[in-house]
């Protein structure tokens, strides 16, 4: 048999954390291999060995048959890598980014346009857009068109969907399969359940060891306890007439492009409400607005009982808000962010230092005090910003896909706090890409195209669409879009 990929024994230590200790697997080529585990497992550490970006500290490995260490050069021109941050140039267009690792390679987009055509004919109405311009899902094409570009051998993946809707992410993995039955080898990294179940094999790596490989079925299954908790039961809302949210004919523009649409809906008090909808749809731009961070166009909106258009500073006190992209400072200790945020939302000293002590135990960091928050892993780090962002005690929380890229162990966590957050009476405004989460929620609006077209709890949304699930509610809606990018 011959082997796109083999590892043996190799070991990688970043001071005294040990990363990957003594991992071998094997891959065959055509093969679409899988590689999942909980954060900080490994994954990232042994993608950049493989595509020559970092040595090992002992071990040996090879790539298309050739020693990563002696043939770096040659690897580099056999492999396309998408490494988990995008490797787009933001400011380049959709073709200068394409022509760019084109020429890198010493290729042309022409000479295989046909292996990229597919993917690429779906971002090209779009050429002369910079890259930063893009929704989550634009980007993702255009990268993988990128890594492509010069025909590889072996495609490596490194969490390629995070941050992407439901959607596209099926479209993004019919791109694979039709990449592997043109000979590609495929190894991609992923947090996702359903997406590891579309590998021919995978790997189970946790603390830097290889546990299991082998199907999909069997590994989720031997580790289901990290792989698949179990789902969580939480006691629905009592829905009264108390709003915190009310939204009549919310309107945003851009020049001649309406990206909210006069969009109407109320939010009660202590209620989980899911804010979904694909890539572009507006759901960022809609919750900008009623976070005070951009003024609307037309129609009102009243949050915490303040108008977002006349009131926005007595707004932002009221609230909670944790982005996409954190707002912790990485290179502040852990109580140091604390503080810090605290003392914006206008806490007393005392009060601060008691109610630290106290969060930190609750969260399980009370070790990591003094640790700088760059030094946390991913799923760390997402526990604390949530609980900095409520730290105040807000009337709502802004949560913008705050799971993206964990595992679903740790997302099993994060929705805990959730839960404590809403049962102390925290209305919870939360937008996602992962549906299991959607049915964790009190109502779920969908967004289309700027409009909202779907408002009720999951089993009543389920029961009107006739589906079994929110996963299918949501490609049934998402299908109707036709623009496809904000």
């Amino acid at each position: 048999m011959e082997y796109a990929v083999v590892v043996d024994n190799v070991t990688k230590k970043y001071g005294a954390v040990e990363a990957l200790k003594g991992v071998s697997l094997t891959v065959p080529s055509g093969e679409l291999f899988g590689i999942i585990g909980p954060d900080g497992a490994g994954k990232t550490s042994l993608f950049r060995i493989l595509t020559t970006l970092l040595l090992p500290d002992s071990g040996n490995a090879s790539v298309c048959g050739l020693d990563i260490a002696k043939d770096y050069k040659e690897i580099r021109r056999r492999v396309g890598y998408m490494p988990g941050r995008f490797s787009l140039y933001q400011d380049l267009t959709v073709e200068e980014n394409l022509n760019f690792f084109a020429t890198v390679f010493h290729t042309t987009i022409e000479e295989n346009y046909e292996l990229v055509k597919d993917i690429y004919q779906q971002i090209e109405p779009f050429r002369k857009r910079r890259a930063g311009a893009l929704s989550g899902g634009m980007k993702q094409k255009l990268a993988l068109s990128c890594a492509l570009i010069h025909k590889p051998d072996v495609l490596f993946l490194d969490e390629p969907t995070t941050g992407v809707d439901p959607v596209s992410r099926k479209e993004f993995w019919g791109m694979l399969r039709r990449l592997k039955e043109q000979g590609i080898t495929i190894i991609a990294s992923t947090p996702i359940i359903d997406e590891a179940r579309q590998c021919d094999r995978i790997a189970f790596i946790n603390e830097g060891q290889i546990h299991g490989i082998d199907t999909p079925e069997r590994i989720l299954n031997q580790f289901a306890s990290i792989l698949c908790p179990p789902g969580l039961e939480h006691d629905k809302v009592e829905q009264k007439d108390e709003y915190v949210i009310e939204v009549d004919k919310l309107t945003k523009r851009f020049g001649n492009f309406t990206a909210v649409d006069h969009i109407s809906f109320k939010v009660h008090r202590g209620e989980i409400f899911g804010f979904l909808g694909a890539n572009g749809a507006g759901k960022t731009t809609a919750m900008r607005m009623l976070t005070g961070l951009s003024h609307p166009t037309g129609g009102t909106a009243r949050v915490a009982g303040f108008d977002i258009a006349t009131r926005t500073e007595d707004v932002k006190k009221n609230i909670g808000y944790m982005s996409q992209k954190f707002s912790l400072y990485e290179d502040l200790k852990v109580w140091e962010n604390i503080r810090l945020f605290a003392g914006i939302y206008g806490m007393a000293e005392d009060e601060i230092a008691r109610k630290t002590d106290e969060l930190l135990e609750r969260i399980g960091l009370s070790a990591e005090r003094d640790t700088l928050v760059k030094g946390l892993p991913l799923g760390w780090k997402q526990k604390l910003a949530f609980s900095v962002s409520i730290f105040h005690e807000p009337k709502i929380v802004f949560l913008d896909e705050p799971t993206g890229g964990v595992d679903p162990a740790t997302r099993r966590q994060f929705w805990e706090l959730i839960y404590q957050a809403a049962d102390r009476g925290i209305t919870v405004f939360v937008t996602t890409h992962f549906m299991d989460e959607a049915e964790y929620c009190d109502r779920i609006s969908i967004m289309v195209d700027g409009v909202i077209r779907a408002l009720d709890t999951p089993d009543e949304l389920k029961r009107q669409f006739k589906v079994a699930t929110m996963d299918d509610v949501f490609q049934q809606l998402a299908r109707e879009a036709v623009r496809t990018a904000d």
